[in-house]
């Protein structure tokens, strides 16, 4: 079992990450003038099949849907001695040991993200309608991968909005980041108060899209947009998931010291 000095010591890390994250970018500031040019140069049939797709991730909170992962194939990479451990025994897993497959699973979806950039890169605009859904999977199923890592389940209602507020804080400027940040520090108390400041999936949709815009706009040029697509679902991935990893191993630690707070 960790000592408690460790899981201090662990924590002190996660909070300085917090305030590093503060920082507001150069980039950050204009992110949103490239996405205006990139919008009127967009054909409306890319649009609408855009904002189909994004329609159809809108029921992630409630049921997950098609976006929900198989925990199994986690819970394989904590097998021991032949014996498969449930997700239960996971949350009491040494931190060590969810940081190993955390960091697997981190390398996996990155490499993937990075080749699927490349792939919709070859088709310049005509492949982007599919490349940002695509990309939003992705991240989607990466941060439950991350969750279950941690021992949390993905499938229930409050874990699918812990996965959206990661996903909101990694797209948000450095007034959004703060905010979201306050909101999860209770979050496992009163995850209630935190679904009602989300104001609905399309909030996150188009900060996610504000910031994506202009990283995408090389896309638009055919076989350019290989090496552009792929550096920035790299980059995008390699963020959405150092956020996942650092929110709930946060959580996985304020846990376990509470643990040894009360002896349980």
């Amino acid at each position: 079992m960790e000592t408690k000095l460790f899981l201090k010591d662990e924590l002190k890390k996660i909070n300085q990450w917090e305030q590093d994250q503060k920082d507001l970018w150069f980039w950050e500031k204009i992110g949103r003038l490239p996405f205006k040019i990139l919008d009127k140069l967009t054909p409306n049939f890319v649009h609408k099949k855009l904002g189909q797709l994004l329609d159809e991730l809108g029921g992630y909170i409630q049921t997950g849907g098609q976006y929900l992962v198989k925990e199994q194939n986690i819970l394989e990479k904590f097998k021991e001695d032949g014996t498969i451990p449930t997700l239960e025994q996971v949350a009491h897993a040494p931190l060590e040991t969810m940081d190993r497959v955390c960091d697997e699973i981190i390398t996996s979806r990155v490499t993937f993200a990075q080749y699927q950039g490349a792939t919709t890169g070859i088709g310049g605009v005509f492949t982007l309608a599919i490349d940002i859904p695509t990309l939003l999977g992705l991240a989607l199923k990466t941060l439950q991968e991350i969750a279950i890592a941690y021992g949390y389940n993905p499938k229930e209602k409050k874990e699918r909005l812990f996965i959206v507020k990661c996903l909101q804080f990694t797209a948000a400027d450095i007034v959004g980041k703060k905010a979201i940040l306050e909101q999860l520090t209770s979050f496992s108390n009163d995850h209630q108060q935190v679904f009602s400041q989300l104001q609905g999936w399309r909030e996150v949709i188009m900060t996610f899209r504000d910031q994506y815009g202009w990283k995408k706009l090389f896309q638009f040029v055919p076989i350019v947009g290989i090496i552009f697509g792929a550096m920035f679902n790299k980059s995008f991935i390699e963020d959405i998931a150092k956020t996942g990893k650092m929110l709930y191993r946060k959580r996985r630690i304020l846990e376990k010291l509470a643990q040894l707070e009360t002896g349980v």
